[in-house]
């Protein structure tokens, strides 16, 4: 609660991050490689309303470890990807305290990952284009 008081205000005196122009932002793409251990390491930064990186190419069928943090700042972010058909599921909350989530891609696409947040009648996260994709290959 403290947090999304703290993030209204800082919106209503016009705060940057808060303002709807701000520009898109570019794309980062990563292409995981199979580490000596077996797993594909991908290590994703979110925050101001980007994930970097916002496209990120594994392999299916070989595990994926996503390494998750978010910078440090009042507004709070989540990571999600729901892709069942492909056997990912993931919503978690992010912190500046990286943690790691596991799963092993079971299908081949393109899969969209994001930020579920959203204060009151603001545009989501989301929407802020605080998004990108998972792409799965053979």
């Amino acid at each position: 609660m403290k947090n999304a008081i703290l993030f209204l205000v800082f919106c209503l005196v016009g705060y940057s991050t808060c303002r709807a122009d701000a520009a898109a932002p570019e794309e980062t793409v990563y292409r995981a490689t199979t580490a000596a251990d077996g797993v594909q390491h991908v290590k994703m930064e979110g925050g101001g309303y980007f994930f970097k990186p916002n496209r990120v190419i594994v392999k299916m069928n070989v595990p994926v470890e996503l390494t998750l943090s978010v910078e440090k700042g009042l507004v709070p972010h989540t990571f999600v990807i729901k892709a069942p058909e492909a056997g990912i599921a993931v919503d978690e909350e992010l912190s500046s305290t990286a943690k790691s989530v596991r799963f092993t891609p079971s299908a081949t696409g393109k899969f969209p990952f994001y930020c579920k947040n959203k204060l009151l009648f603001f545009e989501s996260h989301r929407d802020k284009g605080m998004e990108g994709v998972l792409e799965v290959v053979e």
